[in-house]
């Protein structure tokens, strides 16, 4: 076990928590608060798109569905018809590099997750059927249909990702995965999938809230504890490398059911695990948090070139993460206009002031303190900071980490990575 230090009299920040480590290798990150009235319990798996070989996308994403489709002791649909009924809610979400399960109910609950986590942990396998495995396929195409291949830009993220990443690289393809690849799988493939992924030695259990630690690991214990720890996690597919920069601009025009013109921009930046990503975090900030930032004040309100603008920075952590940036034009705007516009804007971050970069660092640090305020959101984070960094007082550094952030580290970060030697630009014009 260990415990977290006591908070220093400098402190802005402190979450207790305690860590233990089963004897299959399940981590269990304990963060007691008597004050909250619920409980929290986190399940994260190191699986995500980036696991999945050529031939075999969207195994993650279709586990987040099939994971509710019932266990050896909980028949079809019960794990939301028992959380509800306790007065609990819950989901689970897909991503890059890995999958999370939640839920958040009453503490006088807390056995009832964990009994229902444990279950599909430990006993999927023998309530998975051809019949589930075909009816959640189409609902994953279905998802897909409605959210990439039928919805306006629906499919901006496959075509970036694409331009961005090599195609031997993990996030070479999307979390959805391919619709052929799903039809081509087969029950046998899809139960290897769980039994290789889906194991105590390849998972972080975070219980956040109104749960005495004692009590609590007991329980954990009890219910996971019996699990085997399952085989070493294979190697990732391809090469998960692909250098720091993309090597130059690399281009994409879609003429596409639009309602208007719309560029993206993406760059490769480092990867969530680097010291320099919170920097890179900042500047996408300056760029295009809030009304004040850089975009959104240049480009909508005083050029008015643009309908709307964004910035985000992926929190990616194999080999190379992703920024991108966006503007959406008026009717009949020329998309080389837009780009232009755009590009003034990131070239202008190597002269930005200190005044936005302060800002920006604030905006960044009242958006990670609104996280803490939620218990699911604590327990998310602690899976986070445990299973990425082996370390669970991250999360109580990451202010002073935030804030650290400099006028000159925000300068940086445009003269290294945002230079025409590393941009997707991806341009979506009306069809006629």
């Amino acid at each position: 076990m260990r415990a977290a230090p006591r908070a220093g009299p400098d402190s802005t920040l402190h979450v207790p928590w305690e860590w233990h480590t089963l004897g299959n290798g399940l981590r269990v990150v304990l963060s007691p608060d008597p004050t909250a009235a619920v409980v929290g319990v986190n399940l994260w798996y190191g699986v995500g798109s980036r696991n999945e070989r050529s031939g075999r996308t969207g195994f993650a994403h279709l586990f987040e569905h099939m994971m509710f489709q019932g266990s050896a002791n909980v028949p079809k649909n019960r794990h939301f018809e028992l959380v509800e009924r306790a007065g609990g809610s819950l989901n689970a979400t897909t991503w890059f590099d890995r999958t999370n399960y939640f839920e958040t109910l009453p503490s006088h609950h807390l056995e009832l997750a964990l009994w229902l986590e444990s279950d599909r942990m430990g006993w999927l396998v023998p309530a998975l059927t051809e019949e589930t495995l075909s009816n959640q396929r189409d609902v994953v195409k279905n998802e897909k249909r409605q959210r990439y291949d039928n919805q306006p830009y629906g499919d901006w993220d496959e075509r970036l990702q694409a331009m961005v990443f090599p195609s031997d690289h993990p996030y070479h393809h999307t979390v959805i995965g391919s619709m052929a690849d799903l039809d081509a799988a087969t029950l046998d493939d899809v139960v290897d999938f769980f039994g290789t992924y889906y194991v105590p030695s390849n998972a972080v259990l975070t219980i956040a809230g109104d749960a005495p630690p004692e009590r609590a690991l007991e329980a954990a214990a009890r219910w996971f504890g019996e699990i085997p720890a399952g085989s070493p996690i294979p190697p990732l597919p391809g090469h998960p490398d692909p250098g720091p920069r993309i090597g130059g601009t690399v281009r994409d025009r879609v003429r596409a059911r639009v309602p208007l013109p719309r560029v993206l921009i993406a760059f490769r930046v480092p990867t969530f695990l680097d010291p320099r990503f919170h920097a890179v975090e900042v500047a996408g900030a300056v760029l295009g948090a809030g009304r004040a930032s850089r975009l959104y004040r240049t480009l909508v309100r005083e050029r008015r070139v643009a309908k709307d603008v964004a910035s985000f920075v992926y929190p990616l952590i194999t080999g190379s993460s992703m920024m991108v940036i966006w503007a959406t034009g008026y009717p009949g705007a020329d998309p080389a206009a837009l780009e232009a516009a755009l590009v003034e804007q990131v070239e202008g971050l190597a002269s930005a002031t200190e005044a936005e970069v302060a800002r920006a660092v604030a905006l960044t640090d009242t958006r990670f303190v609104r996280m803490l305020e939620q218990v699911s959101e604590r327990a998310d984070l602690l899976s986070m900071f445990t299973f990425l960094f082996d370390d669970p007082d991250r999360l109580n550094r990451e202010m002073e980490l935030i804030r650290a952030v400099t006028g000159e580290d925000v300068r940086a970060v445009a003269e290294r990575w945002l230079g025409p030697d590393n941009r997707a630009v991806l341009a979506y014009e009306p069809a006629p």
